[in-house]
């Protein structure tokens, strides 16, 4: 598989061009990578508008994947954005309301998208909530709510693989989505790699219509790498709008460098990654059952996330974490109640050594027996739009009892609201971002 991006970008610094364009570092390295570093010069091709390299990357990618794929360079937050996008268009198109039924546990950019957009958001509660991380949807619970709904969705929206490495049986859910006419939509900013498991557990071969993957989390790629993926199945409109749609929140100088690693990687993917990550996920389900047998209690099913229930083992998650910054292992995220370890082949078999080294030499204690706060959905007052646009003042959560929350101002990792825009904040939802240690909360006025 070729890499027309990085082979175009390599002829250039071969040429030593005097460089009369953007960027103003001409090239002259600070840092290192700026010889690399260029604009839409000619040859280079344009991101929203591609006809030449960057579509025949794209191109590359899509036959990885199985289906139409476009590049981002703003993360899978363009992505989320555009398939809300996509969504709008076809309600209208079809004459429907634009409704999405989603799974609670979205990214706050799930819902700066619907104000944005002034898409319709019905939420899809957990069936057996335990943590506002994770909304644990069935295809039972999907097809008993759409049989009774007043008003079909134009969409159905999952976060799978979730944030504490939670995987959702997307083929039965995409089968019920399917029955009723209704879109299914996934946020698979954790899963990537799942493509290249043996067989796939890749959205896009379970029946997903639009999906997005954050390259970035779990392949060999530069921050803010992701795609967009449009199933061959799903209607011919969204492929052809997909450039527009991440043209209209997309930056209009996209980062090269980020391109060129998407570019790079279709090489890297292609030439053995399903074998070596095959083996790689063998080493790591080794750990787990590992560290089962010495007393930790793991959650999610997730090959290549380490989700660490770490109560039972006598530690709240924040310190349990702090221990492994002391022995110089940094999590990907800690909450009171969980440490979330994320593993990748090129983590290799000496960085799991390590981290079974360490992880066996932190000694259980007494579990802490305290609970979370029970999950919670707030009065929804206002929609999602009017509360994201309105004037606003930031209170202290002390105070906040009573107010309507403006912008889900929660911090990435986990971007998961505990309280979404447009509801009033009671006082188990006080209690909630108390836990949490969230002190602050933008409101309405």
């Amino acid at each position: 598989m070729n890499t027309p991006i990085c082979d175009f970008v390599r002829r250039y610094i071969a040429d030593d061009a005097l460089r009369l364009h953007m960027p103003g570092h001409k090239g002259i390295s600070l840092l290192g990578m700026e010889p690399r570093d260029i604009t839409e010069i000619d040859g280079a091709d344009s991101l929203y508008e591609a006809g030449g390299i960057i579509r025949e990357s794209e191109g590359n990618a899509g036959r990885l994947f199985g289906c139409h794929t476009f590049y981002s360079t703003e993360g899978s937050s363009q992505c989320i954005r555009a398939m809300l996008y996509l969504v709008l268009l076809y309600a209208r198109h079809h004459e429907r309301k634009p409704l999405i039924a989603a799974a609670r546990n979205v990214h706050k950019t799930f819902l700066s998208a619907a104000a944005l957009l002034d898409v319709d958001v019905q939420w899809l509660d957990p069936a057996q909530p335990d943590s506002y991380l994770s909304c644990r949807l069935s295809a039972d619970d999907l097809d008993e709510m759409l049989s009774t709904a007043a008003e079909l969705p134009a969409a159905v929206y999952l976060t799978s693989p979730d944030y504490l490495g939670t995987v959702a049986d997307v083929d039965a859910i995409a089968k019920v989505c399917h029955r009723y006419g209704v879109l299914l939509l996934v946020d698979n900013a954790h899963g990537a790699y799942l493509k290249f498991l043996q067989p796939s557990r890749h959205p896009m071969d379970l029946g997903a219509d639009l999906c997005c993957d954050s390259a970035h989390k779990t392949l060999p790629v530069l921050t803010g790498g992701a795609y967009l993926h449009i199933s061959y199945q799903a209607p011919a409109a969204f492929s052809q709008q997909a450039k527009n749609a991440l043209a209209l929140f997309g930056s209009t100088s996209p980062s090269y460098l980020i391109l060129q690693s998407l570019d790079a990687a279709n090489a890297y993917l292609f030439n053995g990654y399903a074998s070596r990550l095959a083996a790689f996920v063998q080493e790591v389900q080794r750990l787990k059952d590992k560290l089962l047998s010495k007393g930790y209690v793991l959650r999610g099913g997730e090959p290549l996330k380490l989700t660490l229930c770490t109560k039972p083992y006598g530690y709240h998650g924040r310190e349990f974490a702090d221990l492994l910054l002391e022995k110089n292992v940094v999590c990907e995220f800690s909450d009171p109640d969980f440490v979330v370890l994320m593993l990748t082949p090129e983590t290799g078999r000496d960085g799991l050594e390590t981290l079974e080294r360490v992880l066996l030499s932190v000694s259980s204690q007494p579990a802490v027996t305290e609970e979370p706060p029970a999950y919670h959905r707030c009065e929804q007052v206002t929609s999602i739009r009017n509360a994201t646009l309105s004037a606003c003042e930031t209170v202290s959560v002390e105070h906040s009892v009573g107010r309507v929350l403006a912008v889900a101002s929660v911090s990435c990792p986990p971007a998961v609201p505990i309280v979404v825009c447009g509801e009033r904040i009671d006082k188990e939802a006080q209690n909630c971002f108390s836990y949490y240690g969230i002190t602050e909360c933008t409101v309405m006025v």
